[in-house]
């Protein structure tokens, strides 16, 4: 075999695996939510709220499969902090939550409150919070959205 056959084989060889670990580095990114699907996913817990009321709708929430999808779910907050609906973890629902921090020692639900009470809807700032696929502490943002007494969330991990 010559030279050339051989540094063909070789580049042929080395671009198959280069293709391969870029496939195997953009799979992390096809199991996280986007930022749109977040939205429309509050917006579509929104309506059923106002649909089938509060109680189906937070069943739903937490215990059902139509708003969990990879990293995203949606969770349930009264304007005292107090969970009412959790699609992450269900242990949390009627707890107060209003004195949780991340890992930071920044308190999480005045970002919420502050979006919710101010503009109604749109996205917190940064904190950190574990994301259910991976289970580690990673960076997040919420778009949360205003109902009566309530917000409706829903997070996307940035990490």
């Amino acid at each position: 075999m010559n030279t050339i056959a051989i540094l063909k084989r070789l580049m042929s060889a080395g671009l198959t695996a280069l293709l391969m670990s870029g496939a195997a580095l953009a799979a992390p990114a096809a199991e996280r939510g986007s930022a749109a699907e977040a939205e429309a996913m509050v917006k579509k817990a929104v309506a059923l709220i106002k649909a089938n009321g509060a109680d189906k709708a937070y069943e739903e929430f937490t215990n059902g499969t139509s708003f969990k999808d990879r990293d995203l779910y949606v969770f349930v907050y009264d304007m005292t902090g107090k969970n009412l609906a959790h699609g992450a973890n269900a242990k949390l629902v009627g707890k107060d939550l209003s004195g949780l921090k991340d890992p930071d020692g920044k308190l999480v639900l005045p970002l919420l409150f502050e979006v919710a009470k101010g503009k109604g809807k749109g996205w917190t700032e940064e904190f950190k919070f574990r994301n259910p696929v991976s289970q580690k502490l990673e960076p997040k943002v919420v778009y949360v959205e205003r109902l009566g007494d309530t917000l409706i969330g829903c997070g996307i991990y940035k990490n």
